[in-house]
Parts: structure tokens; sequence; C-alpha cells
């Protein structure tokens, strides 16, 4: 039998709390039932004084929570970007080193890195990414999400506070520095997904998660829309203690307000409480199952979620690491205006990224798509429309409107991934979603570190025409992983992923 360890046993039972009665699990549907079964009109249909997550608290505040966690995360991680963009406008183009000014030294130290250096900083961070992704995945299904979500960004806030100290120590101490940074991050970015294992009713599943992960789009646009600002009048060093703070105090918020469950959570009404507990019960409950690795490995929709993640990551990685950087070497544009025109398409991203989830759900509510075609209408959208604007904006020339304008689009569009090939997993194999998350973004995280660092190494042998090769390289990618998803990919419980009787002598 394939075995990586067991997750103790669970009960979907309620618990007797605030004279509320006990839901017996034996009359619970699973989720694959509530999809499928003529009570799931009752449900697309339940009364909303009560239940519904607009106007239930409980389900605000996991939105609330897993927003501002997703903005100083991603935020402190777009910090860095920032600080190299300022470096790359002192570079000399002849010598490619920096040409330091007074007035810079005073407030924004320089370091003479070249590119290459740049990219194998920038893609530091991915070491703790790849390292935390699987332990991630595993613990999140033993250990309490609230402890380890919160403990992970403390470590991360902190460490953004140190990474001025850090850069000034030495090129090694801040690879070292980013990388237990990526340590932090990995956890928060893996363990957030198996909130909803628990929170989320099928139905509500696209909604709640897009609009949850919409505060990581929202963290670069804030980043850099005030780092400019703050770069100019305060110096670089600023920003970092400045998010750091803020994330120290958001670690301390988080475990005031987040709750592990829906018995756990003082705010949420009893109707919605039953509700949650029944429509999930097929997929929080347990009864002491194995992980079946040898299936997940022969698995062809696991594989090509995948590809999917490595194509997704790479792209994300070049935007977001890079897109101050095209901007500066493409429009010569000060570090202020660099960091408004970088934080432009985030915010249509963040838009974009708020609307697909109610998109999604209401094709599933309403019948008009299947679970299956939804998933892959929308993974088309994010990888194709990105893949094709990304060309469109390498070939864009000097024109400031044509290079927003691409820009935008192709940050904006990857938001369909969202409720596409990112939620995917949650289909497949709802009850081993946190293993099966982290097994995903472990193989996209390595796509974003070779991106980082290929990209790193083509700008710094052929600056002129670089960007054309890095947007064409990242569009074929998309395109061929989009191919083989549309082939092989499922969007129902598989069977190794069902529930089954295991005995343990």
């Amino acid at each position: 039998m394939p075995l990586l360890g067991i997750y103790p046993k669970k009960t979907a039972s309620l618990t007797q709390k605030d004279g509320c009665t006990p839901t017996s699990t034996a009359v619970s549907p699973t989720t694959a039932e509530i999809r499928s079964s003529p009570d799931s009109d009752r449900l697309r249909k339940r009364d909303t004084s009560e239940g519904d997550v607009e106007q239930n608290p409980a389900a605000w505040n996991k939105i609330v929570c897993i927003d501002l966690e997703g903005i100083v995360r991603s935020a402190m991680n777009q910090l860095n970007t920032l600080l190299f963009c300022v470096e790359s406008q002192q570079t000399n183009n002849s010598t490619g080193r920096l040409e330091t000014t007074d007035a810079m030294a005073r407030g924004n130290p320089q370091y003479n890195w070249s590119l290459k250096t740049q990219g194998v900083i920038l893609s530091s961070i991915m070491y703790g990414l790849l390292i935390a992704q699987i332990p991630a995945g595993y613990l999140s299904g033993i250990f309490s999400i609230r402890k380890m979500i919160g403990c992970s960004l403390l470590l991360s806030s902190l460490l953004t506070l140190l990474t001025p100290l850090a850069a000034t120590a030495g090129e090694a101490f801040l690879m070292a520095c980013r990388a237990l940074q990526g340590l932090g991050q990995g956890t928060t970015l893996t363990a957030q997904h198996v909130i909803w294992v628990k929170w989320a009713p099928p139905l509500e599943q696209g909604r709640l998660t897009s609009m949850s992960i919409s505060g990581s789009v929202l963290g670069p646009f804030i980043a850099l829309l005030l780092t400019g600002f703050i770069c100019q009048s305060l110096g670089w060093p600023m920003v970092f203690y400045i998010f750091g703070a803020c994330g120290c105090a958001l670690s301390l918020v988080w475990f005031a307000l987040y709750h592990d469950n829906p018995e756990a959570h003082p705010c949420i009404s009893v109707a919605e409480r039953d509700f949650i507990t029944a429509s999930l019960a097929g997929q929080v409950s347990s009864s002491g199952h194995t992980l079946p690795i040898r299936a997940m490995l022969r698995s062809l929709p696991v594989w090509v979620i995948s590809l999917t993640s490595f194509a997704y990551f790479w792209m994300m990685r070049i935007i977001i690491f890079y897109s101050p950087m095209f901007i500066s070497s493409s429009l010569h544009t000060e570090v202020q205006e660099n960091g408004m025109l970088s934080a432009l398409p985030y915010l249509f991203a963040w838009i974009l990224s708020f609307l697909s989830g109610p998109m999604a759900d209401c094709f599933l509510a309403r019948n008009i798509l299947s679970m299956l075609t939804v998933r892959k209408l929308f993974t088309t959208l994010g990888l194709l429309l990105p893949a094709v604007f990304s060309v469109c904006l390498a070939s864009a020339g000097s024109s400031i409107q044509s290079v927003v304008v691409f820009l935008v689009l192709t940050n904006a569009t990857t938001s369909f991934c969202t409720v596409g090939m990112l939620i995917n997993p949650l289909d497949i194999a709802p009850r081993y979603y946190g293993f099966l998350k982290g097994m995903t973004i472990l193989i996209g995280m390595t796509g974003g570190l070779i991106s980082t660092t290929v990209t790193g190494i083509i700008l710094d042998q052929d600056p002129e025409s670089s960007w054309f090769k890095i947007f064409f390289l990242m569009a074929a990618i998309n395109v061929t992983s989009l191919i083989l998803y549309l082939i092989f990919a499922k969007a129902e419980i598989q069977d190794w992923a069902k529930e089954r009787q295991h005995t343990r002598l």
C-alpha cells in the first residue's frame, strides 16, 4: 500500500455548542452528491437572510483575514523588485555598472549588482518556497491553519525588517534572508487554500476562493504605488521597515480574527454552521486514511494541473519581478512614475479576480456549463490571453500608451486562472487538497525559480532583443501546457480520492 503518512482520525459531526444539537454524519451529503442531487436547487436558492455568504459575518471574516494576509505577503515579496529597479536606473550602459550619485547614496544605499546577480537574488526566495510546499500541504491536514499561517506571516515580516541590514552585509546574507522569507511565505501560500476545505460550500467555492486570493493581487498594487513615493522621500530601506512592521501587526490581527472551522467561530449563525458542516461532511471527515502517493503520481489530471501551475508561476514571476525593469528600460521613467505604471496592471487584475469567481459560480448554479467546462474555459482565458498580450507588449516599442495597455491586459487576464486550474485540485481530490495543492505548487514554483534565473541571464547577455525572447518563451510554455490541460483535465473526484474504509492492524 502506498504510504507517506497517516492523517489523524477526524469526525464530521458537530460539537454540541451554544445549545445546538449535533448533526448526524449518517445523513450528511458529500460534495459530489451536493453538486448532482436534486437538493442542489435548494442550495442555489437558499434564504439569503441568514445563510448566504454576503450576509454572514463568518464568511466575510475569512475573506478579510486571507485578503489582508495576501496583501501584506505579496507586498513584501514585491519590495526587492523596486530596489533593483532603483539600481537599474543608475546603470551605465557602457559598463553595466552603477553610477552612484551623492543624492542617491544619502537616502538609498547602492550595490554593484549585475543583472545576472539580481536575477539570482530575486530567485533565492523560490528556494524557501520550494522547500515549504510539500510539508505545508501535508501538515495543513493535521495542525491548526490558524497557527501555521500566523507564525509564518510573523516570520516573513521580521525578515522583511532585516532585509536592508542583510543587503548591507552582502549578497550571501541577502539571499539567505530571502530564502527564509520564502519558507514563511510558501507555508502561508499553501495553507491558505486549505481554509476553504472546511469553509466553502461547493457552489460557493469559486466566489470565496477568488475573492480571498484577490488580496495577493492587490498587494503588489499597493506596494508599487506607495514605494516610489517612500523611496524618493525617505529612502528605500524605510519601505522594508514600514511593510515589515505592518506584517507583524497583521499577524496579531490574524490570531484574533481567524478560526479554523465553523464550530469554533463565535459569530457564525446556527443555520450557516449546520449548512457548511453538512455540505462539506464528505470531504472534511476522515477515518484514518493514508495518502495514495502512487495513485497521485499516475494520475494524468494531477500532472496537467502541475504543468499549468508550472506555466502560471513562470509567467507570474516574470510579471511580478521584471515589470518595473521592463518599464524602466522601455520608457526610461523615474522611480515614482515607474511605481505608478507598474501598479496599474495589478489594480485591474484585482478587479478581474473579484469578478471571475461569481462568474464561474453563476455558470454552475444555473447549469449553463459543467464543472469541467468552467475549469477549462477559465484556464484557457488565464493562460492564452496573457501569452498573446505579452508578445504584443514586447513588440510595442517605446509607445507609452501601447506599453501600458498591453501590460495591463497581460497582468489582469492571469486572474482567470483563479477559478480554473488553481482550484481544480479541490474538484478531483478534496480529501487530499492540502497535500495535492502543495505538490502542484511545488512544481509551479520550480517554474518560477527557473524563469527568474533564466530572465536575468537573458537580460545580462542580450539587452537589445532580450524582452521579446523572454515573452515569446513565456507564451510558448503557456500554450503548450494549456493544450495538454484541455486534453487530460478532469473535474470529478478521482477513484483514488474517494472515501474508503481502511483497516489498520
